[in-house]
């Protein structure tokens, strides 16, 4: 086992994936010659050139038109976002044509794409930096969602991503890029885009999380039961849609308590639809309504206190688990 940081182990996925197959290529804004705006794919326009690590203009309705368009010519494009944000240019290309294409040819034409990069709030960068679009791509029939955390998920699921021929939506996070995790020696498989991890297991509340957030949980588990004596149960969704129903309905049927914890803003959330979940599935199990922290239902602060107050943490995590017993 070793530690790599999570910029590290994106970049080894794609290049491993762009020497497995000539049909992957990766298109965006400074990519190729500035190594990736956080250093994402240093060292893949030495190694590909650069008819396929493709420099950009700043313009992503232009170059995903175009990445969703060789998609669907035979072509497995990953196409980065300096950040989701950016992406709302392009999102006509990613609902209305990535996502549709398969249905609406009666199963004629696929669309075998990627689009990555950083979601959620990185912190200090203001409103229109700092938002979550788990929900958004979640909502819609047609994509993938996938959000890893280490970097070993990092780099089994972007596999994954690059082999499945349907679009993907890959979430990752900025304050992750430049942390390191253990990963294990040699050759790491491709993982499911569709089930969920027990990162933590527990008896007396289950605590579902993705990206980031997996942190906070741990941390928050850690406490309560150092000094509160409750079992915290962890998930790490991974996946959000599909969702893996099952893991979390399993959970819920043994701990009788739930709360989901996410980046993006509450209302139509993901811990909605967990919420109506487990509701649905596992209503004569529970001890208490289900819960959600989320990020506070505004435009995100750009003063750092401000913006503390308002995205979640362990501490908050540790607070509301406290009142469901």
């Amino acid at each position: 086992m070793s530690k790599i940081p999570v910029r590290l182990a994106l970049r080894d996925a794609m290049a491993e994936e762009m020497r497995r197959n000539p049909n992957v290529f990766l298109m965006g804004e400074e990519v190729a010659y500035y190594n990736g705006a956080y250093k994402v794919s240093q060292g893949l326009l030495a190694e590909f050139g650069e008819g396929r690590v493709v420099d950009t203009p700043i313009t992503e309705a232009g170059f995903t038109g175009i990445g969703v368009g060789a998609a669907m010519m035979g072509l497995r494009p990953i196409i980065e976002f300096m950040t989701f944000n950016f992406a709302m240019q392009a999102i006509d290309h990613i609902i209305n044509s990535a996502a549709k294409t398969l249905y609406m040819t009666g199963g004629q034409i696929n669309c075998p794409i990627v689009f990555r990069g950083s979601n959620s709030v990185p912190r200090k960068v203001a409103a229109q930096h700092s938002q979550c679009f788990a929900s958004w791509y979640a909502h819609c029939p047609g994509l993938k969602v996938v959000a890893p955390h280490t970097s070993y998920e990092a780099k089994a699921l972007l596999k994954s991503a690059i082999r499945d021929d349907n679009p993907v939506v890959f979430l990752e996070h900025e304050i992750l890029y430049g942390k390191s995790f253990e990963m294990p020696d040699g050759e790491i498989e491709p993982m499911p885009l569709d089930k969920a991890i027990v990162v933590r297991e527990g008896s007396d509340i289950t605590i579902t999380v993705f990206s980031i957030s997996v942190e906070y949980a741990l941390e928050a588990a850690n406490i309560l039961q150092e000094k509160h004596g409750i079992s915290a149960e962890v998930i790490n969704l991974i996946s959000l849609r599909p969702l893996d129903k099952e893991t979390i309905i399993r959970s819920v049927k043994k701990t009788s308590r739930i709360i989901n914890i996410e980046e993006g803003w509450m209302s139509c959330g993901i811990g909605s639809e967990i919420t109506s979940l487990v509701v649905e599935n596992a209503f004569d199990y529970l001890d208490h309504e289900p819960m959600r922290i989320a990020t506070t239902d505004v435009p995100e602060p750009y003063s750092p206190a401000l913006e503390e107050l308002a995205v979640p943490s362990a501490k908050k995590i540790v607070d509301a688990v406290k009142t469901l017993f």
